[in-house]
């Protein structure tokens, strides 16, 4: 009996530990080599530091175009030109989040985990740039642009 309860625990933290971001650079160490945008660009870092609902990933979109996933302990960006997005989520119920990119301007989408009927919830919320810098640091990179070239 406890060396089933033992193999069951294992394989619940082994999953827990795969759904994290556990391979990409830490935010802290990825910084030092990322590009700037371009000029015409804005920056847009989304970032998820819990670990609560590891197995959920939902896809994120940015005004209907799908730019990463919401991955636990993990951060990506995007660059885009000024003006209005939507960012959303989606698992038993969809969340959005709407702001205005402004040209000079970083945003920060932080994504938290809220309990649901049948899974979570994985919403996403503006952080102020002094909040996210002190959150982000410990995440690693999930995105698929490395650090020195980006799609543009």
């Amino acid at each position: 009996m406890n060396r089933a309860v033992s193999l069951v625990l294992l394989v619940l933290a082994l999953s827990l530990l795969a759904s994290c971001a556990t391979t990409g650079l830490k935010f802290v160490e990825y910084k030092t080599v990322m590009a700037s945008p371009n000029s015409d660009l804005v920056r847009i870092f989304f970032y998820r530091t819990t670990t609560l609902g590891a197995a959920l990933r939902p896809d994120v979109l940015l005004n209907g175009e799908k730019v990463g996933e919401a991955i636990a302990r993990g951060f990506f960006y995007v660059d885009r030109p000024p003006g209005e997005y939507v960012a959303v989520t989606s698992t038993e119920v969809t969340r959005k989040v709407s702001f205005v990119l402004e040209k000079d301007q970083t945003r920060y989408i932080k994504f938290s985990v809220s309990m649901g009927f049948f899974v979570g919830h994985v919403y996403g919320e503006l952080v102020d740039e002094s909040v996210a810098l002190r959150e982000i640091n410990d995440c690693r990179y999930t995105g698929a642009k490395g650090p020195i070239q980006d799609k543009t």
